[in-house]
């Protein structure tokens, strides 16, 4: 498992068209960089960085490779870097679905079926539902019909006022959480259709519903924030992780992320097991 730095937002994102200093320039800016900065770390000189972002000198190969490395460019805007100096694109961007992409697949479905009893999903880079195991439509149960037909975007589906968010027990901790890491999101890679959806996610009005929630087997405070759903088996408490693919070549891949939930107690640990076993039947 890998953990994703968190980086600072700052200009627009440049258009396919844009020159490659101007994304490069883009960068740069977005993690804080200085021209001399980031020469000593590509162990390029001063000058010959700037000459390229000012479009006075053209960049080889290896060395937007290089500058995208440093500044920690995700594979779809390395392409784009490329693009914009005049290479052909490196990476390949193929649905999980395509042939060669099997062994990936299997992997993906591997560890969702691994984790049953405990619900789990992988999501794409805006968060639309790409896979899930037994467990995952149960919890989903209840929602609008609406929210649950592909393509599912699992954060709007848990915070929409027709979607999980009446059934959250822990909805302002909750909700909190969710718009903390789709910020750090957008920081990282400046996509606007996740900050489209930030946008869209913040106006959700809160659902004006309660819940009495148990207490916890542990002290979870300061260490993780809980996802707590009220089920017709109780409300259930869950601690999350993210996984992701440590060095992949492919944007996909690279774009996927797998979410884990196990139960925070005893009381949501056999409640799911008896979830799993409706599941099975």
């Amino acid at each position: 498992m890998n953990t994703t730095r968190t980086h600072s937002t700052q200009a627009g994102q440049p258009g396919a068209r844009d020159p490659f200093g101007a994304h490069l320039r883009h960068w740069r800016t977005r993690r804080r960089l200085s021209q001399l900065d980031l020469a000593q770390e590509a162990e390029v000189s001063t000058r010959h960085l700037s000459y390229v972002e000012t479009g006075r000198a053209a960049p080889s190969r290896e060395m937007v490779l290089r500058l995208a490395e440093r500044l920690d460019v995700p594979l779809r805007e390395r392409n784009a870097l490329l693009v914009a100096a005049g290479f052909a694109p490196m990476y390949r961007q193929r649905s999980l679905d395509d042939p060669a992409m099997a062994s990936a697949r299997r992997a993906v479905d591997l560890v969702l079926k691994g984790h049953e009893p405990f619900p789990a999903l992988a999501v794409d880079r805006h968060w639309n539902l790409v896979a899930h195991n037994a467990l995952v439509p149960m919890l989903m149960a209840g929602a609008a019909p609406e929210l649950v037909k592909p393509p599912i975007n699992v954060l709007r589906l848990s915070l929409h006022p027709e979607g999980l968010a009446p059934r959250i027990a822990n909805f302002a901790q909750w909700r909190t959480h969710l718009l903390e890491r789709l910020q750090q999101q957008i920081a990282a890679t400046g996509d606007t259709v996740l900050q489209a959806l930030h946008d869209e996610l913040e106006a959700y009005p809160a659902p004006q519903v309660s819940h009495d929630t148990p207490a916890s087997d542990m002290d979870l405070s300061g260490v993780v924030v809980p996802f707590q759903l009220a089920t017709p088996n109780g409300v259930l408490s869950f601690i999350s992780t993210t996984t992701i693919f440590g060095t992949p070549v492919d944007v996909t891949l690279q774009e996927l992320a797998v979410e884990s939930f196990f139960p925070a107690d005893a009381q949501t640990a056999a409640a799911l097991a008896e979830m799993a076993k409706q599941a099975a039947g």
